[in-house]
């Protein structure tokens, strides 16, 4: 992306309106509603607020700490922004009005091309929006950039071929998590209002525990995952990462629904909430029922930073009323779920192959094309490539069904733990150790797949940060999962925000400082 640096005179009047302005505003860690205020009350305008988070990509992302966070902005999103200045009545009949967000590159959108961070799939244009993408326009969001990621979704670390590795803003010495690291660092360096991210294992949940953010994988099915490119039918989930739980409760309003093109979404049929803001209550852990899976715990010098977090985050819990009660069951082992269960390289071919197809101008129209080309990054990808290359016709294989059946299995055993002993929700961290430094290749110790195999919702959360060190001032943030039964989204929410507002472990990260706005 070209270059965006601009004069500290820009940069001063980047959040400042005329001359009638009450007072400036700053992004720096503004909320959705934080924006409203200022947009009702004439201190800001559309216009400076998207131009603002330009300037902050420019500053930070481009250069300086050189994030590399951002795949390409959006060219319309001034003029969306002025079109919403023109009509200033949208703040009252649009939940999401002028909330400048940043989307994953594996959503499909028709002004920018979508390219799941792979080389051999620049400049491919979808010929509609995403589903989830159009809802969240019909709310008023502007679509500010897409967002560098791990290559495809597939891995933990957010390196791709068209834009490189993306560095952790709380530690430039590491990765960001993935695969929506480039999502979770551009809303954690306040670089975007908000974001959306994709989680098939751990995606939406890694970035958001690496970056000191919220991020919610919901019930399979409550978000349409039509116009988001496919790793797995039985694994993917899409959703919000922000840097509050208010606003991913919003963000998640505007995405959920039935969507008559993914069939998956029929069983949220009637399981929206009216209202997920309704569940934010500052007492909702006062008597709640909270499962701490031990085995979810590492036991080795690795994870002793996490695992000190954790005993303080657990401790706040109950503080705050929760009753935890410990749940000692071999089965929810992440490692042996995700070598026995995880269905990717099964099912990643033919889901594929068939969303290329759908693209008019895809470069390549198939994965053996793109393995041809050998414009992807191959370090971290070509084990897993291959490997569903390989595969005739992985979802005809006796092993998948076996496997699916294991699953199946799986998620009843999940729910009547859940049932039985009358939880709320599981806990544990989503990561056992610490985000991997950069130029390793894989975040190993990742627990996300209890959710990715059951479909259950499960939301990320800052439990807090390990000990400052030279290359992290803050310390590496450490997030922790809470996990319920289906369709609770509103019970989960609720319960984060609890910790949330008891604790406030939010800090944004200091390689991207506020810019300073002087005003009258």
């Amino acid at each position: 992306m070209k270059s965006l640096l601009i004069s500290p005179a820009v940069l001063v009047a980047a959040f400042l309106v005329p001359a009638s302005a009450q007072s400036p505003f700053s992004p720096t860690e503004a909320t959705i509603a934080d924006v409203h205020r200022a947009l009702a009350a004439g201190q800001l305008t559309c216009r400076a607020l998207v131009q603002g988070y330009i300037d902050r990509i420019a500053t930070y992302d481009q250069t300086g700490p050189t994030l590399n966070a951002i795949r390409a902005l959006n060219p319309n999103a001034l003029a969306q922004a002025d079109a919403f200045d023109k009509d200033p009545s949208r703040l009252a009949a649009e939940p999401l009005a002028c909330v400048p967000l940043v989307l994953k590159d594996n959503y499909n959108t028709v002004e920018m091309p979508t390219t799941g961070g792979s080389k051999a799939l620049e400049g491919a244009r979808p010929a509609n929006d995403a589903f989830a993408v159009a809802k969240l326009r019909k709310a008023g969001v502007i679509i500010l950039a897409k967002a560098n990621m791990q290559e495809l979704a597939l891995g933990g670390v957010s390196i791709s071929s068209i834009a490189g590795q993306v560095r952790n803003p709380y530690d430039l010495t590491r990765t960001p998590g993935g695969s929506s690291g480039g999502t979770g660092v551009a809303v954690a360096a306040n670089l975007a209002l908000a974001g959306t991210g994709s989680d098939t294992v751990n995606s939406i949940r890694s970035p958001a525990s690496a970056n000191n953010l919220v991020g919610l994988r919901p019930t399979q099915g409550l978000i349409s995952l039509s116009g988001v490119m496919p790793v797995s039918k039985t694994q993917d989930a899409i959703g919000p990462l922000t840097r509050n739980v208010s606003d991913a409760a919003a963000l998640l309003q505007a995405m959920a629904g039935v969507d008559p093109s993914d069939p998956l979404t029929a069983q949220g049929e009637g399981k929206v909430s009216a209202s997920y803001a309704d569940f934010l209550k500052p007492d909702a852990l006062k008597g709640a029922r909270l499962g701490v899976v031990k085995v979810l715990f590492g036991t080795k010098p690795e994870h002793e930073a996490v695992n000190a977090v954790m005993q303080r985050a657990l401790d706040q819990l109950q503080d705050a009323g929760a009753v935890l009660v410990t749940i000692e069951d071999p089965a929810f082992e992440a490692d042996s779920l995700n070598a026995q269960d995880d269905v990717q390289t099964y099912e990643f071919k033919a889901l594929f192959n068939a969303y290329l197809a759908s693209v008019p101008n895809a470069p390549h129209k198939d994965l053996a094309a793109i393995l041809a080309s050998g414009q992807y990054a191959k370090p971290a990808l070509e084990k897993f490539l291959t490997g569903a290359e390989a595969r005739q016709d992985g979802m005809q294989e006796p092993e998948y069904k076996a496997r699916l059946d294991r699953i199946a299995a799986f998620k009843a055993h999940a729910a009547s733990v859940m049932m039985d002993k009358k939880l709320d929700a599981l806990v544990y961290p989503l990561q056992k150790r610490l985000v991997v430094p950069i130029g390793e290749l894989n975040q190993a110790d990742r627990n996300g797949i209890v959710a990715g195999l059951t479909g259950f919702p499960a939301i990320n959360i800052p439990a807090g940060f390990s000990p400052p060190s030279d290359t992290a001032p803050l310390g590496v943030p450490v997030g922790m999962d809470l996990l319920g039964l289906p369709w609770s989204e509103g019970k989960l929410l609720g319960l984060a925000y609890a910790f949330e507002q008891a604790t406030k472990l939010r800090q944004p990260p200091r390689s991207g400082p506020p810019i300073n706005v002087q005003g009258k």
